[in-house]
Order: structure tokens, then C-alpha cells, then sequence
């Protein structure tokens, strides 16, 4: 089928004089997480991950992911002809360089400008230029292929209230208005939709798993324009755009409409589509998005209903734990149903919307594929043995969750319990932080890479992500990584009121994988001399598996770490539960001692 994806493709490029054609993992608003109608990478390649930039060639085809997907694309791109590029690793070369490699003077590469940010564009369009092969963008060619292609989502939209968010729309805009002033911007381009979603109080169901809808905005001082299909908008929202006087019109007419702005006009090149700025004639301010930085930093009103979406999330994960103690000795649980299991309790929670992305159940070496998906081709039956991953999280009406526990089935081997100890150790060197302020992630991952770098391990993605307010679960500009990775935008000072979570892990492919994650909020401390200090609070309370804990392994530091902890989780989450699972959950938190 891919192969046969491919010679149409091919047959297209031809007609159009293309001799390379880009498709990355995107939609028109750059974002991670797409709906169907644009999964043209996934159809193209059949690599299911949601990261990856597939280019097709006259004659060959490469892949590019990052460390999460490496096994899990191995696997699914075996036989399809497409060679498998890992980024970041020696010897891969880079997309323009491969491109260059394959194409000669005279050559032209090909792709749809809608779903290519600025920034990359104009990487591309300078290295080709340099070697005189040209650019077509305005080109969807596997559009023209995918003759079942899923149509553009029409969900309805709601008004996210204040009582969850904090802030008025109107109080926003006063805000992104004085920043678009200190960059004497005349115009704002938004095109980043949990920006949108976050700016105009704005949720709806466009993506599965991130509750929010396609749509663009334009901000000026004195008004603004929503594009999105009005009849989309619920009462609540229509009305309270006319009174912070913002117009609506059809979602692709912001095309024409950036030709007529007058500048100078603000945009994030690295958000913006090409599409979009190869059109727009105005002169232009170029800075990251005001709402990027505003929307991180979460209010008073924002912590506290995450706060409570935690404790609810808890109360789900915990149930789920207890099910897991009692009915896999039975042989009745598979990856499968255990999924299905845990999206069934956080539903019976108050305020539930959906999960807050696909969950990772994976059993002893599918634990390794740091991305992996359960599904009814590959379910494997839980035994009474070896470890167990689970990486899962709700939206709920006060928040987004994000939670990873390994959970230790039945006996583990002595390297299993060794390497699950030191992750244990990676997670609260970094949850026990304490720094001063100005420091960012790049900072403090070593924190958390220390205990097993320390013993030449380590794991190929970040240590943690920001995460959106009933918004997207992976959100810039905060996140805990060693270097800078242009793409994940993840490198900010750490402010009070960030949010990100505190997920290192070991995977030993065809063995296990191991992951301890909870989502922790960026608080102020003492301030004297020196500055101002900073630390983390957790917000996640479901207990860690000491039953994979080697306490001679750790400090007695981290030993108290884990026990108060673990009183912590006692004291929230019992009151949700039964009788039976709260007496259960007390015995399992028992301190531990060297």
C-alpha cells in the first residue's frame, strides 16, 4: 500500500516538474497533535508517531524522527521502502543536505506552504537557492491522492469561563495590545491555535485529545478578526466577541486578508505558515508570539483548578492501580483492556472531557518504544511478572493531566530493579530542585540525567514538557532538556506559575522501559542576597511502585523525598476512594527505609 502511495506521488511530482517533495507532521497552524484530514505523513509513510518529516525523491525516500520513535519507526517503515533518519544521531544528515545530495541544478522541491512554518521555508529556500534549485510551495499533492481523505473538522465550539481561566478575553487583549505596542506592531498574526484558544476563552473538539478548534485570529488596537466558520460559535462565544469587538469571518480568508494589512505587522516565524507571510506585503516585526509567554505562566485561578483536576486524576490513577493489584493475578488483563480500563475510571470523574492524549500501556519490552500504542493487533496478556508502563492524562474542565507510572507486576530481574531505582533517583533530584531565578531547563536536566549518565546511560528525548491549561499537553516555551532543540521550543527562564513535568526513564529495547513522571509547578521560594530562589511542587499525587525500589541504591536524601511524598498522596487521594482502596493505598505508601 505505501508503495503504491509512494509511485502516485511520484507521478504527481512529475507533472508538476518536482524532483523532491516535503511532507512534515503538521497542519496549518504548526501543530503537534493533528486531526485526520491532515495525517498526510502518517498515510504517506505509515509511521504512526507524531513526530517525523517524510521527503520523497524520483527515486528514494527518508524519514526523519527523533530518539522517542526510533524502534517504533524501524518497525513500521520495514518494507516500505522509505530509509529511516534518526535525528540527532552522528552521520544523519539533515533534510536540505539529504535534498542536496539527490537533486541538481535546474531542480525543483515541492511542498504545501500551508503546513511548512516561515522560519523552515526560508531554511530550505536559502539552501537551495545557493545551489539553483528552485521552491514551489502552493502544492498539495498528496491531497490530490488521497481520494478518502477525512474531511476538515466542524466541531462545535464553548465558552471556557472565567471561572476556570481567570482572565477575561477582554483582559487579554489588553494585555497582547500592550505588547504589540512596546513592538510598535500595528498588526498581530495568530495562527497557533491553543494561542487562539487561550486568548478568546475558546475550546472546542477539532483534535482528539486537545479540545480546541482551526481557526486564525488578526489583532489590531482597536479590533479584531476571528477566522473560523460562525456557524460553529456557541451563544456564549458569538456574543462575547461582538462586545470586545471582534469580527468573524470564513477560516480560509485570512489568506487574502494578510495582503491588505498595513505594518508594521507581528508574527512568530517559527508559528506562521509560509503561505501566509510569502503574502503578506507589509513590513514586519519578527518576535516569538506574546501569548506564548502569558498563557505559560499560569494565574492564581488557573493553578487552583489544575490543583483540583490532579486530585481527581489521582483518585482515577490509584483505582486503577488497585484494579491492576487485584485482577491481573487473575490472567484476565492485556494492555488492551488495562487502556481501556483506566479511560473508563477517569471518566467517572467530575468535569471529564477526554484523555489528554493516546495512553501508552505497554508491557515489558513494548516499554522500550517510548512512544508505543497499544491496539488489538499487538495486545499482549499482563502476567504476574516483570514491569509495566503506563503514560496517560485527562483534560478535564479545570485541567490537563499528564502522569507515567512503571508498575511492578510480580518478580523483576536484578537489573530491572537496578535501572528502575536510578530513574526513581533521576525523578526527585529534579523534583527537589532549588535554584535562582534565570535559570531554564537546559539548567536543570542534569538534575535529573546525573544518577544515570553518571553510569553511561541516558534517554533520547527531554526530561519534561510544559503543559496548557485544558489546552495542549506538550506546551511551549518551558521544559527540562540538556541543549537546545530548535524545533521543541522548550528552552525559557523558568517562571513562577509554569507548569512541566519531571519524566526521565531508561529503555532497553527488547527488554523493558522505565519512566517516572509527574507534572510539578514552578514556585517562588526565599528571596535575600543572592535573588530569588525557585523550587517545584508537585501537583501529581498517585503513588511510585516501591516494590522496583532498591533503597541501598539511594541517599537517604531521596529516601525522606519518597516517604513524605508518599504520605502527601495518602492525605489527597484517600478521601476520593473506597474504604477498600483507601486501606490498600496506605499499605502500599509505608515508608521505606536503607
Amino acid at each position: 500500500m505505501i508503495k503504491e502511495r509512494l509511485r502516485l506521488l511520484r507521478a504527481q511530482m512529475q507533472k508538476e516538474n518536482i524532483q523532491a517533495y516535503i511532507i512534515p507532521t503538521s497542519d496549518f497552524h504548526e501543530t503537534e497533535y493533528v486531526s485526520d484530514y491532515f495525517a498526510c505523513r502518517k498515510y504517506m509513510s505509515g509511521f504512526t508517531g507524531s513526530a517525523g518529516v517524510l521527503v520523497v525523491t524520483v527515486s528514494k525516500a527518508a524519514l526523519w524522527t527523533d530518539g522517542r520513535y526510533f524502534i517504533q519507526a524501524e518497525r513500521q517503515l520495514k518494507d516500505s521502502t522509505i530509509e529511516l533518519m534518526k535525528m540527532g544521531q552522528e552521520g544523519t544528515p539533515d533534510i536540505p543536505d539529504y535534498i542536496l545530495s539527490q537533486l541538481q541544478a535546474g531542480d525543483t522541491v515541492g511542498f504545501d506552504g500551508r503546513v511548512i512554518n516561515a522560519a523552515d521555508a526560508r531554511r530550505y529556500d536559502s539552501a537551495f537557492c545557493a545551489q539553483e534549485i528552485h521552491l514551489k510551495t502552493d502544492v498539495d499533492l498528496v491531497g490530490r491522492i488521497w481520494t478518502d481523505r477525512p474531511a476538515l473538522p466542524h466541531s462545535k465550539t464553548f465558552h471556557y469561563d472565567e471561572k476556570y481561566t481567570g482572565e477575561t478575553i477582554g483582559e487579554k487583549l489588553a494585555r497582547v495590545r500592550q505588547a504589540m505596542a512596546e513592538q510598535h506592531a500595528v498588526s498581530h498574526i495568530v495562527t497557533k491555535i491553543d494561542e487562539v484558544a487561550w486568548l478568546l476563552n475558546l475550546r472546542a473538539d477539532d483534535i482528539p485529545c486537545f479540545p480546541v478548534a482551526l481557526a486564525y485570529a488578526i489583532i489590531r488596537q482597536d479590533d479584531a478578526v476571528l477566522y473560523i466558520d460562525d456557524s460553529r460559535l456557541d451563544p456564549v462565544s458569538r456574543q462575547l466577541m461582538k462586545e470586545n469587538h471582534i469580527r468573524i469571518k470564513g477560516y480560509f480568508d485570512i489568506y487574502e486578508d494578510v495582503k491588505t494589512l498595513t505594518g508594521p505587522v507581528l508574527y512568530d516565524p517559527s508559528f506562521v505558515n509560509s503561505r501566509l507571510i510569502f503574502s503578506l506585503q507589509a513590513p514586519a516585526v519578527e518576535a516569538p508570539d506574546p501569548e506564548l509567554l502569558m498563557k505559560a505562566v499560569k494565574n492564581e485561578t488557573e493553578i487552583a483548578a489544575t490543583k483540583n483536576a490532579h486530585l481527581k486524576d489521582g483518585a482515577a490513577v490509584v483505582k486503577f492501580m488497585y484494579w491492576l493489584h487485584v485482577n491481573v493475578p487473575q490472567g484476565t488483563v492485556s494492555e488492551w483492556s488495562a487502556q481501556q480500563k483506566l479511560t473508563a475510571l477517569r471518566s467517572e470523574q467530575d468535569g471529564y472531557i477526554e484523555d489528554s492524549f493516546t495512553t501508552i500501556s505497554a508491557y515489558k519490552d513494548h516499554a522500550a518504544m517510548m512512544h508505543y500504542s497499544s491496539s488489538p493487533e499487538t495486545d499482549v496478556l499482563l502476567k504476574p511478572e516483570g514491569l509495566y508502563l503506563v503514560d496517560s492524562g485527562g483534560q478535564y474542565i479545570d485541567g490537563t493531566t499528564d502522569i507515567t507510572r512503571t508498575f511492578v507486576l510480580g518478580p523483576i530481574t536484578k537489573e530491572e530493579k537496578y535501572w528502575f531505582t536510578l530513574a526513581m533517583r533521576s525523578h526527585i533530584r529534579l523534583a527537589a530542585a532549588h535554584w535562582l531565578y534565570g535559570c531554564s531547563g537546559l539548567n536543570l536536566d542534569i538534575l535529573a540525567r546525573g544518577p544515570l549518565w553518571d553510569q553511561d546511560m541516558d534517554y533520547q528525548c527531554g526530561t519534561g514538557h510544559g503543559i496548557g491549561h485544558l489546552s495542549t499537553v506538550h506546551e511551549a516555551p518551558n521544559g527540562f532538556r540538556w541543549r537546545k532543540v530548535p524545533e521543541r521550543n522548550d528552552s525559557a527562564v523558568l517562571e513562577a506559575g509554569m507548569i512541566q513535568s519531571d519524566e526521565p526513564g531508561v529503555y532497553m529495547e527488547g527488554k523493558f522501559g522505565i519512566r517516572h513522571e509527574n507534572e510539578v509547578l514552578v514556585v517562588k521560594g526565599n528571596k535575600n542576597f543572592y535573588g530569588q530562589f525557585m523550587h517545584l511542587e508537585p501537583l501529581t499525587f498517585v503513588p511510585f511502585d516501591v516494590k522496583g525500589i532498591d533503597p541501598s541504591l539511594m541517599t537517604e536524601e531521596e529516601i525522606n523525598w519518597l516517604n513524605n511524598y508518599h504520605a502527601a498522596v495518602v492525605k489527597k487521594i484517600s478521601p476520593y476512594l473506597t474504604d477498600e482502596e483507601a486501606s490498600w493505598l496506605k499499605q502500599i505508601c509505608q515508608p521505606i527505609r536503607k
